[in-house]
């Protein structure tokens, strides 16, 4: 085993035993703790999938966790609690969102891209704060959390964290499954040198759309986690500082590597 195979096996552990510590400590404001730090870690990896992938630099990724947020937070507000409709809004609503403004972002390169994105992402951020109905900049509170039945209790903060943790697990694997595929191969190939890409007959285009997508769909599923964590959505989370943060966290654990925005998170 390398030396990266036993950091991740150590952090991962860690993860796993954190409700054990905290009911030890008697301290639940570490278990709130991980569970934002789980959450983030989610929306980095999201992220590192364009940015670190893809070199596709956005300042506008912070809006899917606010779409996301906020798929949870509108029905909540009309007593609807289904869970299980809330992570469909969350993640079908990304997904086009990301889907119609990737169509016009990914026609730019470097600077321009960078700039478009946050113009997306700060144009959904400001009819978030315009709609009174939904607490304008003041936020919407949840009194409910999404609901799954008997068999899922997101009121218990041990059981939002494992869904989280859970959720964090997944998403690595399906990242993983991506990056090795001949997708991620193409995508990596298009960072290098789209041209010769194109040359070779891909369409890099409507892979880094997809790729783009994929990326938003993700993000949006931690928003909805976050939503129902923080009890409070407010507008300030789809800023475009929030995703210069997320791209911090990506650099910081090493863009580029399937790991690394769990370990910037962190």
């Amino acid at each position: 085993m390398t030396l990266r195979d036993w950091v991740t096996g150590a952090v991962i552990t860690g993860l796993a035993l954190v409700p054990l510590v905290v009911s030890l400590t008697d301290n639940a404001f570490f278990l709130d703790l991980a569970t934002r730090f789980v959450i983030l870690a989610i929306a980095a990896i999201s992220l590192n999938l364009i940015l670190g992938y893809g070199r596709m630099i956005s300042f506008g990724h912070a809006a899917y966790i606010g779409i996301g947020a906020y798929a949870v937070g509108i029905p909540a507000y009309y007593e609807i609690y289904n869970g299980y409709l809330h992570i469909l809004i969350a993640t079908s609503v990304s997904a086009m969102f990301a889907l119609v403004t990737g169509v016009v972002c990914l026609r730019t390169r470097g600077v321009n891209f960078i700039m478009i994105t946050m113009a997306f992402g700060q144009m959904v951020f400001f009819a978030f704060v315009s709609i009174e109905e939904y607490g304008g900049d003041d936020g919407l509170v949840i009194e409910t959390r999404s609901e799954f039945g008997s068999l899922i209790n997101l009121e218990n903060a041990t059981v939002l964290y494992y869904v989280c943790f859970v959720s964090l697990l997944a998403v690595l694997y399906l990242v993983h499954r991506i990056v090795r595929s001949r997708f991620g191969m193409v995508i990596q190939g298009t960072r290098g040198n789209e041209p010769r890409m194109q040359s070779l007959g891909f369409d890099t285009f409507r892979y880094k759309l997809a790729c783009y997508v994929i990326a938003g769909t993700i993000c949006g599923y931690a928003g909805a986690l976050l939503g129902n964590f923080t009890n409070i959505i407010r507008p300030e989370m789809l800023d475009w500082t929030r995703s210069g943060e997320l791209s911090f966290l990506v650099v910081l654990g090493g863009a580029g590597c399937i790991f690394g925005p769990v370990l910037g998170a962190s």
